[in-house]
């Protein structure tokens, strides 16, 4: 590892990784540095949860390197990794308390230092009110919670989050994110996969992943300085308006966001000008039509496969 903030706690290089021989990682050099809030980005199948556990030394790569925390041995060096899988995994009959206590135990700390880490844990999760209630009788937030606080009870120098929030709604998202940012302030490097283009934004640097292939990594500004394509939002909530849409000039591609389309282009005057002329030809009173600046949902769409060529001028 380098020195100071410039140490590489996580790295990939040339990895390729396939099951059943279908591939899964596809030549992965990537490389995240200690304090990071990381996020892998993609699409289901991107490879996401692959690289987590490549990382944990769960699977390993069929050619290439992998390295945490400095250490080809990643079995070795996860004694400093906590890890929240993707699907819930403690256990529903016991209480809270006798789950922390038991990760603790499992990582081997001392049962009097494991219960002072489990109140520190709770009580900084929201959870020490309901220490002593069955995991069943949790609602969906607060087991995720209690999940992070289990991967937490080793004091890790880098968490893996896979998907965490997934199924929770809003107000304890945005709860498990204050939480995250507390414990990164506090000099955690954290991971974490999220198909949420508003945790995407947390992220301090993030990477796009689709089929195994990385295909673009940087800050968000980063991200979309180099995305070489402008928006034109449509108010008009009309799944078959993408059939005509897609006909006009210099449009490379039209998707609905809930009721308005975001609709890119290469060019935006001559693309509007053609889009307004089907517009009052379709329409009365005809919708609006503005331009809007890309965000990260329009940059995943793209790299999600979205269409990739704009339509020559008829």
């Amino acid at each position: 590892m380098t020195s100071d903030g410039d140490e590489i706690y996580l790295s990939y290089k040339g990895v390729r990784k396939s099951f059943n021989g279908v591939p899964a990682l596809d030549g992965v050099d990537l490389e995240v540095r200690r304090s990071e809030i990381f996020g892998f980005i993609g699409p289901d199948g991107a490879g996401k949860t692959t690289l987590i556990r490549m990382a944990m030394g769960i699977t390993d790569p069929d050619s290439g390197e992998c390295t945490l925390l400095g250490m080809k041995d990643r079995r070795r060096a996860r004694i400093s990794a906590g890890y929240v899988p993707q699907l819930f995994s403690l256990y529903t009959d016991m209480t809270v308390n006798e789950n922390i206590a038991l990760f603790g135990s499992l990582y081997g700390t001392a049962k009097e230092t494991a219960l002072q880490r489990a109140e520190d844990i709770l009580k900084r999760t929201g959870l020490w009110p309901f220490r002593e209630r069955l995991v069943g009788n949790l609602s969906g937030g607060m087991k995720q919670k209690l999940a992070l606080a289990s991967g937490l009870m080793h004091t890790p120098e880098i968490l893996f989050l896979d998907e965490p929030t997934t199924g929770v709604d809003p107000v304890a998202r945005r709860e498990f994110w204050a939480i995250l940012y507390e414990l990164n302030r506090q000099g955690l490097t954290i991971i974490v996969s999220t198909p949420y283009m508003d945790e995407a934004e947390l992220c301090t640097r993030k990477m796009f992943i689709s089929n195994g292939r990385i295909l673009d990594v940087g800050t968000s500004e980063e991200l979309l300085d180099r995305y070489d394509k402008k928006i034109l939002v449509l108010e008009l909530d009309e799944r078959r308006a993408k059939d005509w849409l897609l006909k006009c000039s210099h449009v490379c591609d039209a998707n609905l966001f809930g009721s308005t389309y975001h609709i890119v282009v290469d060019d935006v005057g001559a693309a509007a000008a053609d889009i307004r002329k089907e517009l009052e030809l379709r329409y009365s009173p005809a919708p609006e039509l503005t331009e809007a600046t890309p965000s990260l949902e329009d940059l995943f769409v793209a790299f999600s496969g979205g269409v990739t060529s704009c339509r020559a001028q008829q």
